[in-house]
């Protein structure tokens, strides 16, 4: 006679089984996703993106060129209102569709914030956002000045908030398993690169990978966490070093 205690004992495992697996999946899923307790600057930051995307789209159209014109971080804005620029341009997208952004914060900006806190995502934003848009900025003035662009690339409009995107994605790439930054890095560089070869624009060209190389450059201060002195000596033997992420 088949034992029939052995089969639904086992099926019983195996459902149980499913469901701790299912639990699991969605306890993962319910702690990705944004709530306004945790990712406070991420959740903000994206509601005043939806707020000027909005006002671009069904504002008067000779106000909005007026003030993206303001807020353009090209040559002659930086030249003469260097801190009204760099801090307007990131209040835009660059583009008509908001919808991409959403994704892109919650994939980035809003794990970054979960480890670091409100204020280290928006100082590792802040910095991709200042230094790649400086350095493509100059290089766009060198070369005006060897006269491989005209003085027109000067007055180019340069808005938006992908700088800040890439060197978040890069900051966060140093606080994953060396698996996981080594796919992070690797998406993130064939998506540069092959933006590059599409597109031929040189603020981009030198804004994007520089903006990744910035949230890398983060790493050893996002791992010991702001505030905390650089550990430079190894522990003593027998002692155990309290973990640096």
């Amino acid at each position: 006679m088949p034992d029939l205690r052995g089969g639904v004992t086992g099926a019983a495992h195996g459902r149980g089984s499913g469901l701790l697996a299912l639990t699991g999946l969605l306890d993962v899923v319910r702690r990705a996703v944004p709530t306004p307790r945790r990712n406070p600057f991420a959740l903000g930051y994206l509601l005043v993106l939806l707020g000027t995307t909005v006002f671009s789209h069904f504002g008067d159209p000779a106000l909005v060129h007026r003030l993206q014109a303001i807020s353009s971080t090209d040559g002659h804005n930086l030249l003469h209102r260097p801190l009204l620029a760099l801090l307007l341009s990131g209040l835009w997208v660059a583009g008509p569709v908001w919808m991409p952004y959403l994704w892109a914060f919650a994939f980035t900006v809003a794990p970054l914030e979960r480890r670091v806190g409100g204020r280290g995502a928006a100082a590792v934003f802040a910095a991709g956002h200042i230094l790649a848009t400086l350095l493509s900025q100059l290089v766009v003035a060198l070369s005006v000045a060897a006269g491989r662009l005209g003085p027109g690339a000067l007055d180019d409009l340069d808005i938006g908030v992908s700088y800040g995107v890439l060197a978040s994605l890069g900051a966060l790439a140093g606080l994953l398993r060396p698996g996981g930054r080594v796919l992070v890095l690797a998406g993130a560089s064939g998506m540069i690169g092959h933006q590059i070869l599409a597109d031929q624009d040189l603020v981009t060209g030198v804004g994007h990978p520089a903006a990744l190389l910035v949230g890398i450059s983060l790493w050893r201060w996002l791992r010991r966490g702001p505030g905390r002195p650089l550990r430079l000596r190894r522990p003593f033997p027998g002692r155990v070093a309290p973990s640096e992420v």
